[in-house]
Parts: C-alpha cells; sequence; structure tokens
C-alpha cells in the first residue's frame, strides 16, 4: 500500500483529499504545519506528497526545495493561487505537478495515481531482472553480456560469451564440434571448425583454474564438449 502525506492546514479540505485517497487504497497521513510537515516528509518513508503552498511557519516553496535535497519521490503542488509565476517556481524547485484550487478529489486521486505509476517505471519497480545463468562459482549475466569468475568480472569476445552461454544453458549435453559452429557462427561447417578449438581454448583461461584439468567444459575425446554441472 502506497503511504502519501498531505501538508495542508485547511482541514476540512486535507480530510476530503484523505477520504478519497483511502478508498482508493492508500495510506494517509495529514500535517497542518509547514515546519512539522517538512520533517515529517523528510524523516519517514512517504512514497508521495501532496504539498499546499500557503502553510505556516514554513511555505511550500521552502517545504519543497528541502524533500528535494533528501529525497526523489512525487510531490504535487496544490494552491489558490493562479498565477504562473507561483506554478513556474513550484515546478522549477522540484515539484512534479500543480494543481490550482478548486480541483475534485477524484481529479487529485487520479494524479496521485498517474505520478506514482511514472515514478514506479523509472525507479524499476516492476521491470524485470537480468536473466542470469549461475554454475558453481560462474556467474553469466545474459541481459548484460557480462561473465563473472568466483565474483571477479572477466572480458569476452562476443563469440566467447555467445559459446560459453550456450554450453552452460545446455549443461551434461556433448556438442560435436560441427553443432557448436553450426549454433555460434550460423552456418554449416564446411568452414574451418578449428576455430571452436581455439574459443573453447580461450574460454577455458578464463574460467579454469587448470587449463589441463578442466572442471567446467570438458573434452569428450572422439566427440565433442560438455559443459559439466
Amino acid at each position: 500500500m502506497s503511504k502519501i502525506l498531505i501538508i495542508e492546514d485547511e482541514l476540512a479540505i486535507a480530510e476530503l483529499e484523505k477520504d478519497y485517497l483511502e478508498l482508493s487504497g492508500f495510506s494517509v497521513d495529514i500535517e497542518s504545519s509547514g515546519d512539522e510537515g517538512a520533517k515529517r516528509a523528510i524523516a519517514e518513508d512517504y512514497d508521495l506528497i501532496i504539498l499546499d503552498l500557503m502553510l505556516p511557519n514554513m511555505d511550500g516553496f521552502e517545504i519543497c526545495k528541502k524533500i528535494r535535497e533528501e529525497k526523489n519521490i512525487p510531490v504535487i503542488m496544490v494552491s489558490a493561487k493562479k498565477d504562473d509565476i507561483d506554478k513556474i517556481r513550484g515546478l522549477g524547485l522540484g515539484a512534479d505537478d500543480y494543481m490550482t484550487k478548486p480541483f475534485s478529489p477524484s481529479e487529485l486521486v487520479a494524479r496521485v495515481k498517474a505520478h506514482l505509476a511514472r515514478y514506479e517505471r523509472l525507479i524499476g519497480t516492476g521491470t524485470k531482472e537480468n536473466e542470469m545463468i549461475q554454475i558453481r562459482g560462474i556467474k553469466i549475466d545474459k541481459t548484460a553480456r557480462r561473465v563473472y569468475i568466483n565474483g571477479e568480472e572477466k572480458i569476452f569476445t562476443t563469440k566467447e560469451f555467445d559459446l560459453l552461454t550456450f554450453l552452460a544453458q545446455n549443461p551434461n549435453h556433448v556438442y560435436t564440434k560441427e553443432e557448436l559452429f553450426q549454433e555460434i557462427w550460423d552456418m554449416e561447417s564446411i568452414g574451418d571448425i578449428a576455430t571452436v578449438t581455439v574459443h573453447i581454448k580461450k574460454i577455458r583461461e578464463k574460467i579454469e583454474l587448470n587449463t589441463s584439468k578442466p572442471q567446467y567444459i570438458e573434452t569428450i575425446w572422439g566427440v565433442g564438449y560438455r559443459f559439466k554441472v
């Protein structure tokens, strides 16, 4: 449940906004004082702030500035002032939106939902994690195309990465040099399949502790190679 802080000194307006937001599934707190609202906005974990411009003890401009020094959460500034200069100043200080009173509570709820959804996209919430292959001391990040051996990143060429990834994705399966050549180089093995041997040698130099006794990519004599798990 997303948490929202309303900093508003007109209690009737704040309570109405709270009711509509809670009906939409949000958790809502209210602060009526500018300085106390600023402290709470910074100290507690809120997902969005609804900030009135004219407040006792500290105005909305100063509060917005303080929030932006500490956090990047959405801030919706509200005010009865219709002057463009106030809107420009508020947005310039880092407010994500500026609503002029009076407005309908349902419009506020719609804007809250839109800003929260946008913020979640920006910070990556809901995005897919990188696709990983992890076998003993080897971690292959398929998405970023990076390889880590016992926590240390090793640099692989494009074909070395493709060959290692293919074998690791198909463990305990023996592939001939011809099959690997066709799979990785995307052509019939009428070319020089010795390139497979060369690439296997280079991969082993990067992933094996002892290349003469490989623990990952085994040579199956007379057949081909197998990634052992």
